[in-house]
């Protein structure tokens, strides 16, 4: 069991008998009145993500999860098609259990399953994944205001802003957590 107070991002727990995967969970404290914890979780079997507010100590059953090493092979009308890199069985996922971590798959990639009870609930990328820009507006001279960005549609079709003097063609490393620009690869 764990306590509301406990949960953290990327965590599964058992919900109204669905599980759940914790988005968000933010401790609140108001000048009055007790504390509590503002939670968004993923529905994993419909994907609908829901808000909630939860006492800290309100206890929910936490599921294991197991973390596997697959293969990002490739996208078709199945979905999206990952190799066991242990007994190279071919599993189809799609793009709903994925969510928007498809913007940072590549293919020959290797990513961590997570499996519950033998099924594919979802898959984590790599932490920093490299990408092409393929299409961004050039960057004029005298652009130098710090901080300034742009956007930029990178190879995935993920739209994300640059800095200005990323040109179309460079490769980006990305935080596949946030999907933020970390530096020109």
């Amino acid at each position: 069991m764990i306590k509301a107070g406990q949960l953290r991002q990327g965590g599964i727990i058992n919900y109204n008998g669905q599980l759940h995967e914790v988005v968000e969970a933010r401790h609140h404290k108001p000048g009055k009145g007790g504390a509590f914890i503002r939670a968004k979780l993923k529905n994993l079997s419909t994907g609908a993500i829901i808000s909630e507010t939860l006492r800290p100590d309100d206890t929910f059953e936490e599921v294991y999860i197991e973390h596997k090493p697959m293969q990002y092979l490739y996208k078709d009308d199945l979905g999206y098609c990952f190799m066991d890199e242990e007994t190279y069985e071919q599993v189809h996922i799609s793009g709903e259990k994925i969510g928007d971590k498809v913007y940072f798959l590549k293919e020959n990639m290797t990513v961590t399953a997570k499996l519950c009870d033998g099924e594919i609930m979802g898959v984590e990328p790599p932490i920093h994944v490299v990408l092409e820009v393929v299409e961004t507006e050039p960057g004029f001279k005298g652009d130098t205001v710090s901080g300034a960005t742009k956007p930029a549609k990178l190879e995935t079709g993920k739209v994300i802003k640059v800095p200005l003097f990323v040109e179309q063609g460079q490769r980006v490393k990305v935080d596949t957590r946030t999907g933020e620009y970390i530096e020109r690869a």
